[in-house]
């Protein structure tokens, strides 16, 4: 009888963290798409049809710029493609955030997910409504191409995620939530 309550209550306490979890990626990835959004709504308001801002004379400029391509301005009009690409993403991320264990240690991996589904959701929401995505951000002085908010989160995460993977997750048991054994139950159990 004890070991029933002590598994229901275990049970119960996971359930309270993933419910704790999800509703701070909510509220995270809710708050990014805003920043993400309003920035855009902001170039195209301040932006569109007006020669580049200089931030820094020679060096960042806010630029106005329509992409209807990929990274780098590829694979131009190819706008259901890159939604397909992104929903497929998210929900990717969003089975590896519900997989992940409830645990301190893994707190930096969920932040990469929001943020890499942030940036694939703002992206997309562009291209779903407007048919492009709006980029204003411009390096000019290494003419790196023009970018925007959503792409600097997907960036930092995958940088972040990078730096983890080499540093941080190097036990050989850190991504064993990825797999399942054949009687369905996760393979580690919270540390």
């Amino acid at each position: 009888m004890t070991d029933h309550m002590e598994k229901s209550s275990g049970r119960s306490g996971n359930s309270k963290k993933a419910v704790k979890s999800a509703v701070y990626a909510l509220i995270g990835a809710a708050a990014a798409l805003i920043v993400d959004q309003v920035t855009k709504y902001m170039a195209v308001k301040h932006l569109m049809s007006q020669p580049p801002f200089e931030v820094i004379s020679g060096v960042f400029e806010l630029h106005y710029l329509e992409n209807r391509g990929a990274a780098f301005g590829m694979m131009q009009n190819m706008q259901y493609f890159f939604v397909a690409g992104a929903v497929l993403i998210m929900a990717v991320l969003l089975v590896l955030y519900h997989r992940m264990p409830y645990t301190r240690r893994y707190t930096p991996l969920r932040f990469c997910a929001v943020l890499l589904w942030a940036g694939a959701a703002g992206n997309a929401i562009d291209r779903l409504r407007l048919g492009y995505v709006v980029d204003f951000f411009y390096f000019k002085l290494i003419d790196f191409p023009i970018f925007n908010v959503a792409d600097c989160y997907v960036v930092v995460a995958c940088v972040l995620f990078a730096l983890l993977i080499l540093f941080y997750y190097r036990r050989d048991d850190d991504f064993a939530f990825l797999g399942k054994r054949k009687d369905g139950k996760e393979k580690i159990q919270e540390r």
